[in-house]
Order: C-alpha cells, then sequence, then structure tokens
C-alpha cells in the first residue's frame, strides 16, 4: 500500500461570512481547494479528487467565534509556491501577514504565516523530505 493523506476536511467557524469569504475566494482554489459546494448554512472549498479522496474546508458562520492559537497549515511542492501564495493572502485580506522566510524546522523549510480576517491562522510551507 502507498503512502496515504489522512486528512480529510476541516469544519472552520468564523465570525461572519461577509467579512471572510471575499479572503476565502481569491486565497483557496490557489492551495487546491477549487470546488464550492455552498449550501445551508456552510461554505465548502474541496479538492477536486473524487470521494472518498477529495479534503475540504468548510466554513460556518458563528458571531460567537474567538479565535486562539491553533493554526492550519498547507503544504506546497515548491518554495516559489511560499512566495507567492504569501502574496497572493496578502491581496486577499490577510493580516499579521509574517515572512515568507527560510525557518528552523528543517532543511529549505520555508513558510509563511498569516490571519483570515476572522482571526484563524494559518501557514503555507515548502520543506524537503529529511
Amino acid at each position: 500500500m502507498g503512502a496515504r493523506n489522512p486528512f480529510g476536511h476541516i469544519d472552520l467557524r468564523v465570525r461572519s461570512f461577509d467579512d471572510v469569504m471575499p479572503f476565502y475566494e481569491n486565497l483557496l482554489p490557489d492551495l487546491g481547494l477549487s470546488v464550492t459546494f455552498h449550501g445551508g448554512g456552510w461554505r465548502v472549498f474541496a479538492t477536486d479528487a473524487p470521494f472518498p479522496d477529495t479534503a475540504y474546508l468548510a466554513i460556518t458562520e458563528d458571531p460567537a467565534h474567538r479565535p486562539n492559537a491553533t493554526r492550519i497549515a498547507f503544504f506546497v511542492e515548491d518554495p516559489a509556491e511560499v512566495d507567492r501564495l504569501a502574496d497572493v493572502a496578502r491581496r486577499a485580506g490577510a493580516a499579521n501577514v509574517d515572512g515568507p522566510r527560510p525557518m528552523p524546522y528543517g532543511p529549505d523549510y520555508r513558510a509563511v504565516y498569516f490571519d483570515d480576517p476572522s482571526g484563524n491562522r494559518f501557514e503555507v510551507y515548502f520543506r524537503r523530505a529529511g
């Protein structure tokens, strides 16, 4: 059996759809979450893989949402993608952008950190195996 990605989905709370949807509509397709399933109280961005292999990020409104120190990280396959996605995040309205820059977590680890408009924390990173 080959390598398996155990990630399925993330259910993310935000204070207001109006505040965050422009951010996610600009950022998530560039991260490979380009298929949308919006309905009811959810806005869903998924990969184009067929079920059950698809992964998705589902966003729902919770006016009482309070951000915390949890961080969601996305791996990219090229360090130049970290730089490009840092620019996408900035243009989309990311707050507290830190990087992109090399990090001491492993050989060639490069990352950018940022918050969405509701205060949820994210990272986009590259690193080689080893």
